[in-house]
C-alpha cells in the first residue's frame, strides 16, 4: 500500500487521477475495472477513452490501491499519477465506469497529448514563468470556477465549458499573439488535465512556446507557501469540499444544491438563493417545476441524513447493474 493513502486520519481515501495514453480496446478494459471497483466498495466516476483515463474515486486505502495498481497495468499507464485526499464519510453515492470519446471534452479531432504537448512546469517554477511580462497566462477553467479565484493577471476566457475553449482561442488569437513572434503561453486548470489538453491544441495551432502547470492549481496550493503565492481567492473542486485555499484548507464556498455552482456568503444572502432549490446564478435558468423537484429531493436527502442513511444512489440488489449507467 502506498504511504500517501495510509497517512489519512479518516477511513475514506479519495483519489483524483488522469492519464493520457493510447488505449485501443476500452470496452475490454472497462469490464474488469468495473468488477474490481465493485468488489472493493469503490464509488465515484471513472472515464475511459481511446486517449486515456480520468476520474475521482473513493473507498478504503486498500481498495483504492488495488484499483490504481490495476490501472497501471494498462498500456502506457505505468506512470499514472494520483492526487490523494481524505474524507470522514463516503463523498459519492454510486460508482460509474464509462466509455467516452474523450476523457475531457475539447471536441477537436486529432488532438493527442501523448504525441505533442506543451512543456510541464512545476509549481516551484511557475511564479517565475507567469511573472515574466512576455508570458501570456490563460485560465482554461469554466467561468464559474474562475469567478471565485485565479492567478493574478490571468486571462479569463469566460467559457461555460471546456469545449468552448478552441472557439474562444481562434476568435482571440490575433489579439493575444499578434502578428510577430508569438509570446510564451502559460495555461493552468484545477488538476492539470484541461490545460494539458489545451496545450496540445495550441501546439497543433502552431504556437511553439506553450507551457502548463504540472498538477494544476491543487499542486500549487499544496506546495507553495501563501506568502510566496500568486494565487488570489479560492479554487473550486469537484467534490464535497466545494473550494479550497492554500494548503488545500477548506474554503468558504458552498455548492448550490440545484446547479452545483459555488456560492459564497454574499451569494447566500441573495434574494434568489434558496437552499435546496436555486442560487443567483441558476434562479433564472430553472422553472418552478424544476425548483419544486429540487426542493423535494433536498428534503428527502436531509431526512435520510438525519436517519443516517444515504438517499441518492442507494444501491439495491436488483439494481446492481446501475454501476454501469
Amino acid at each position: 500500500m502506498t504511504q500517501t493513502t495510509s497517512e489519512s486520519a479518516h477511513p475514506i481515501c479519495v483519489a483524483a487521477l488522469y492519464h493520457f495514453a493510447r488505449l485501443d480496446d476500452c470496452e475490454r478494459l472497462r469490464g474488469p475495472l468495473l468488477q474490481m471497483c465493485g468488489a472493493h466498495g469503490i464509488k465515484g466516476t471513472l472515464l475511459i477513452a481511446d486517449e486515456g483515463v480520468n476520474g475521482t474515486i473513493a473507498g478504503s486505502p486498500e481498495g483504492i490501491d488495488r484499483v490504481l495498481a490495476h490501472i497501471r497495468t494498462w498500456p502506457g499507464c505505468a506512470g499514472l499519477e494520483v492526487k490523494f485526499s481524505s474524507a470522514a464519510a463516503m463523498p459519492f453515492h454510486r460508482l460509474k465506469v464509462r466509455r467516452k470519446r474523450e476523457i475531457v471534452t475539447l471536441g477537436q479531432p486529432g488532438i493527442d497529448p501523448t504525441a505533442n504537448v506543451g512543456t510541464y512546469v512545476s509549481p516551484h517554477d511557475w511564479n517565475a514563468l507567469i511573472d515574466d511580462p512576455d508570458t501570456i497566462v490563460i485560465d482554461t477553467r469554466n467561468d464559474y470556477e474562475v469567478a471565485i479565484g485565479s492567478f493574478a493577471g490571468a486571462i479569463d476566457p469566460h467559457t461555460a465549458t471546456f469545449r468552448d475553449f478552441p472557439a474562444w482561442f481562434e476568435s482571440q488569437r490575433e489579439r493575444l499573439l499578434g502578428s510577430g513572434q508569438p509570446p510564451r503561453v502559460a495555461m493552468f486548470c484545477t488538476g492539470g488535465i484541461r490545460c494539458e489538453k489545451a496545450s496540445a491544441f495550441l501546439k497543433r495551432e502552431g504556437v511553439e512556446e506553450v507551457f502548463h502547470l504540472k498538477g494544476g492549481i491543487l499542486a500549487y496550493l499544496e506546495t507553495m507557501p501563501a506568502e510566496r503565492s500568486r494565487w488570489e481567492g479560492e479554487c473550486f473542486v469537484f467534490d464535497q469540499r466545494v473550494a479550497v485555499g492554500h494548503g488545500l484548507a477548506a474554503g468558504t464556498h458552498e455548492a448550490c444544491f440545484a446547479c452545483r455552482r459555488p456560492v459564497d456568503e454574499a451569494g447566500r444572502q441573495s434574494p434568489h438563493y434558496e437552499a435546496g432549490a436555486s442560487c443567483a446564478a441558476c434562479h433564472g435558468e430553472r422553472d418552478e417545476v424544476q425548483k419544486a423537484s429540487s426542493r423535494e429531493r433536498h428534503r428527502q436527502e436531509m431526512l435520510a441524513a438525519r436517519r443516517g442513511q444515504a438517499h441518492v444512489g442507494a444501491v439495491l440488489a436488483k439494481a446492481a447493474d446501475d454501476h454501469a449507467d
